[in-house]
């Protein structure tokens, strides 16, 4: 079986928990903290909606890998926060993909929509900086992630019809 959705949904958990850790947060109008490695989560939901095509429900044994590779080679703080916030949002993105009948584009969009916002409440609370600017702000860079992929998806998806 091939696996190299399921290779890259694990690689980029541990990047984006990586990166957390290394990247500075950028400062935003009201002094609220806004952190530049959320632009590449968007991405994991989309790569999770992939691997689930390849290993179905064993994608949570991904994420749950993910979660450990993190929290050794990232900060064990920041993959204790990245780890409850993806047991949540994952959930949800992976209950509208698995029982929706819907077209993958539009369960691409629909999973992302539910998910970015509660993965940001949940990941800000968890590293101490939650806020309504500073959630909107990553649930935004999440969904430009999501987006691009998911008009690609809707192309090919149309031209294959």
């Amino acid at each position: 079986m091939n696996y190299k959705f399921a290779a890259l949904y694990i690689g980029l958990i541990v990047l984006v928990n990586w990166g957390f850790t290394v990247v500075p947060l950028v400062e935003m109008p009201g002094g609220e903290k806004w952190p530049p490695m959320s632009l590449v989560v968007g991405f994991i939901f989309i790569a999770r909606d992939f691997a689930q095509r390849e290993i179905g429900h064993r994608v949570i044994i991904a994420m749950l890998v993910a979660a450990g590779l993190s929290y050794v080679m990232a900060s064990p703080y920041v993959a204790a926060a990245s780890l409850a916030a993806f047991l949540i949002s994952e959930f949800a993105d992976w209950a509208v993909y698995s029982f929706t009948g819907r077209s993958f584009s539009q369960r691409i969009l629909i999973s992302s929509a539910i998910a970015t916002p509660l993965d940001s409440v949940v990941f800000l609370w968890g590293i101490g900086h939650l806020s309504v600017s500073g959630a909107v702000a990553m649930t935004a860079s999440k969904m430009l992630g999501a987006l691009i992929v998911w008009w690609l998806v809707r192309r090919r998806e149309t031209a294959a019809a």
